[in-house]
């Protein structure tokens, strides 16, 4: 059995806190509910369950927004108040910023504002997306019903986003380890059989020569190299801030072998996700294509709405820039059309965004499959050229002596 901890508000409207041991998390909601509680929230009592929160920073996770909007939900439902909630999700959060700023949305609405006057005041920790679908929230009377919403939206939003990060964060690793067994052999090992070398005055191979002279360089040099990869780094990052930096990088990440295909998919996502939860709110599709602009950033694919804002103001339909822009998959303005000639193109968009989610989902097992041998030949293809440097005269030394 597991342990859970939880959060309920219980029966008499008074929020509790503890921890219960359970078969599943299915076992231990269902055991809470049966005491008449509202969960607000119930996870595995673990430390890996937790959120890694840095200390720097303005804004709030797709995840931490999420189980905020969940928990706002629950605690709607079972009546609470919205001034009630807002400190109780204030004392519970562990995000620093999120807890500030719903501290000044609760006294922001004590005064009179509405809760999403309140929440836009604070634009740096809450989307513009977010802050939409509790106006309409609040206007039809159904703010429980924006906030499940918004919780499904930030909820997928972070997975798909955990997904990018678990199939990039492998072979960065991967590469970091590489570079490390490099320095260490080409300026600790391969040194010290320098003058080993020397003394035998002994005609090295060529690949010995080689990799003595960039050991020489890496060991004499080691802070014209730091300086040197500093200094392309920063030229990289003032490069990208223009305009055709941005573009220029922008369309290397959509070309990128393996991973280009995975932003897109991870975009038209995101795209349709957005969009239907946007269009649900009551946004125009104008406008939603304008906050989606401000979300995305690729900047060929944040060009490409742009555009395609620009068309749908002047009465083209959606499907028609999305599929010029050629970025997006045709599964994505195809199934606009169809949506938009049905005038369902909200639950349409719905759709795609799972199709593309599980898609993502896929595309990362396959990224990580066939990253793993590929890492290991550039690895032996880096790491064998300097063992052989070193073998290749020592072998030869050896040879010699047993001639005498």
């Amino acid at each position: 059995m597991a342990e859970y901890s939880y959060v309920v508000v219980a029966q008499n409207g008074k929020e509790r806190k503890g921890t219960m041991e359970a078969n599943s998390e299915e076992a231990a909601r269902a055991a809470l509910k049966a005491q008449g509680n509202v969960v607000v929230s119930l996870g595995e009592a673990s430390l890996l369950n937790k959120e890694i929160e840095l200390p720097f920073g303005n804004g709030a996770s797709a995840k931490a927004l999420g189980l905020m909007c969940r928990q706002m939900e629950s605690l709607i439902h079972a009546g609470v108040t919205i001034i009630d909630a807002l400190r109780m999700m204030a004392d519970q959060t562990e995000n620093k910023n999120l807890k500030k700023a719903l501290q000044i949305v609760r006294k922001d609405v004590e005064k009179g504002d509405s809760l999403a006057d309140a929440m836009d005041n604070q634009s740096n920790i809450f989307p513009e997306i977010l802050v939409n679908m509790v106006r309409a929230g609040e206007a039809s009377g159904n703010l429980e019903v924006a906030f499940n919403r918004m919780s499904t939206h930030f909820e997928k939003n972070a997975r798909i986003k955990g997904l990018i990060v678990q199939a990039m964060i492998y072979p960065i690793i991967l590469l970091i380890v590489i570079i490390g067994v490099v320095v260490l052999m080409m300026v600790k090992i391969v040194p010290s059989f320098t003058q080993t070398f020397a003394d035998a005055n002994m005609e090295l191979p060529g690949i010995t020569k080689a990799v003595m002279a960039v050991s020489d360089f890496m060991s004499n040099y080691w802070l014209v190299m730091i300086g040197a990869i500093i200094a392309i780094v920063v030229a990289c990052k003032l490069f990208q801030r223009t305009e055709q930096g941005a573009l220029f990088f922008g369309r290397l990440m959509l070309k990128m072998p393996l991973f280009g295909k995975l932003i897109v998919k991870q975009a038209s996502a995101q795209f349709s996700r957005t969009m239907s939860t946007l269009l649900a709110a009551g946004i125009t599709l104008v406008d939603a294509l304008e906050i989606l602009s401000k979300i995305v950033s690729n900047y060929i694919i944040k060009g490409a709405l742009k555009s395609a804002r620009l068309d749908v103001e002047q009465g083209i339909p959606l499907s028609v820039p999305l599929e010029a822009s050629g970025v997006f998959p045709p599964m994505v303005y195809q199934m606009s059309k169809i949506g938009e000639e049905t005038g369902n193109l909200e639950g349409m968009l719905d759709r795609i965004a799972d199709y593309f989610e599980e898609e993502v989902e896929s595309a990362t097992k396959s990224i990580t499959a066939a990253l793993e041998p590929l890492i290991i030949i550039i690895m032996a293809c880096v790491v064998v050229p300097i063992v052989l440097a070193i073998m290749l005269p020592m072998l030869s030394m050896m040879s010699a002596a047993d001639n005498v």
